[in-house]
């Protein structure tokens, strides 16, 4: 497996396309419409300028598989030592173990970014992200029940978080 860093002018329309496919399908996200190319200048210039990474799985072809990324979990100061994390695996590549790659990959660049806890928000239908975020450590912090409302139905969201043991002396300010 290859693995890269993403930037916007490589990367933004495989990953819109991703990203789309989850919103048009599952409850992965909770948006309602497909996201547009522009959406993604934004995204990317977020990342960019929080440092915060996008890191993909290529195939053979150098064709994105999947993607993980995380961005501010809050946005008051005493949060800063806590992120949240996404992972999207292209509808192709699912169940392939990509998702495990994927998320190990960002908690090592979590830690060397000296974050202490990493988050997840999972549908809590979503039984096959749930049992690898449980794998690889993470535990049950809560759920928000009827926190959303897609496809008719309202969705509870389940928050999952991963304590590292970085920074080494985090500091107030």
């Amino acid at each position: 497996m290859k693995f890269i860093n993403c930037c916007y002018e490589t990367h933004a329309a495989e990953i819109l396309e991703i990203l789309n496919q989850a919103i048009i399908s599952s409850t992965a996200l909770y948006d309602y419409k497909p996201r547009t190319i522009d959406t993604m200048a934004n995204w990317f210039n977020e990342k960019s300028v929080n440092d915060f990474p996008v890191i993909a799985v290529l195939d053979a072809n150098d064709k994105i598989m999947g993607f993980a990324t995380y961005g501010t979990f809050r946005a008051w100061p005493a949060f800063k030592y806590s992120v949240e994390h996404s992972i999207y695996i292209h509808q192709e590549h699912q169940g392939k173990g990509l998702g495990k790659v994927l998320l190990t990959k960002i908690i090592e660049a979590a830690k060397q970014q000296q974050y202490h806890t990493i988050i997840g928000g999972i549908d809590i239908t979503n039984t096959g992200s749930i049992a690898l975020h449980e794998k690889l450590g993470f535990v049950h912090s809560g759920t928000i029940k009827e926190a959303g409302f897609k496809f008719g139905r309202w969705l509870d969201l389940g928050f999952y978080q991963l304590i590292l043991h970085t920074p080494e002396h985090p500091v107030d300010g």
